[in-house]
């Protein structure tokens, strides 16, 4: 038993790498994404057909919208002034630059990343737009650096599929949730099984493909985890632009992008 678990936490940080890897490099171009295969989006344009508009690319720093989503988490989470949110995965701070302005100078908003360019970029973006409620914390998702009962809300984009113990992200995400806090989150779900060459295909594993979990764990996993009120709706409307990631290996025919939101239990 011993071994078989010294194993998982190898693959597991090897996982980690991996991803780490693919997103520093990322962080380092002056574009941000690294081009149509591998990267959660094919460019910071693709916003606007993920649900954001003008307005919301206009108001964040240039350089932190990176054409890294799957979706808009900002129009599940029904942000309130002086609330605390959450971001996993914030990247170059683009959706918690978003969520700092409904939340207003009474709340605040924390974004956490394993990729410590990822954090240089997103501090260095909040800095020059002078943007004094938002700060950014290395960690991962599994584990985050944050106390328990601490936001209000976590929002999350096109991120948790990367991760190689999901269930992990949900109970670490219950735990750092206050009473009736809420999870927003736009994501890449697995909706049939995947042949096993794109499954076992690093670059669609760090592409936010091949990590994708199915429906029906998600929910398992949430519920697991203590939310209540969990949907997962899936986007099948996704597939055109998950086409353009990887063009000619059907990745859109396996997986999409989805909408899922869930509840903390309490007030």
């Amino acid at each position: 038993m011993k071994k078989s678990v010294k194993f998982e936490a190898v693959k597991q940080d090897q996982i980690r790498a991996l991803v780490r890897e693919r997103y520093g490099s990322v962080a380092q171009q002056p574009e941000g994404c690294c081009g149509p295969a591998g990267c959660c989006g094919p460019n910071p344009n693709a916003s606007l057909d993920l649900g954001y508009d003008a307005k919301d690319l206009a108001a964040v720093p240039a350089g932190a919208n990176m054409g890294l989503g799957c979706g808009n988490p900002q129009a599940l989470a029904s942000l309130k002034p002086g609330e605390v949110v959450l971001d996993l995965g914030a990247g170059g701070g683009f959706d918690c630059f978003l969520a700092a302005k409904r939340v207003g100078k009474s709340g605040r908003v924390i974004g956490v990343d394993m990729t410590p360019a990822m954090i240089s970029k997103a501090r260095e973006n909040a800095q020059q737009a002078k943007i004094r409620n938002v700060e950014f914390r290395l960690g991962e998702i599994e584990h985050l650096p944050v106390a328990d009962g601490e936001v209000n809300v976590i929002i999350s984009n096109c991120v948790i599929n990367l991760s190689p113990d999901k269930a992990a992200v949900f109970k670490d995400a219950f735990r750092a949730l206050k009473r009736g806090g809420r999870l927003a989150i736009s994501d890449i779900v697995a909706t049939s099984k995947m042949p096993r060459a794109l499954a076992k295909n690093t670059e669609a594993l760090t592409g936010c493909v091949s990590g994708a979990a199915r429906v029906e764990d998600l929910r398992d996993q949430l519920r697991a985890a203590g939310f209540k009120d969990i949907r997962v709706e899936v986007d099948e409307a996704s597939r055109a632009f998950i086409r353009d990631w990887f063009p000619g290996t059907g990745a859109e025919k396996y997986v999409a992008s989805a909408k899922i939101t869930a509840k903390k239990p309490g007030r």
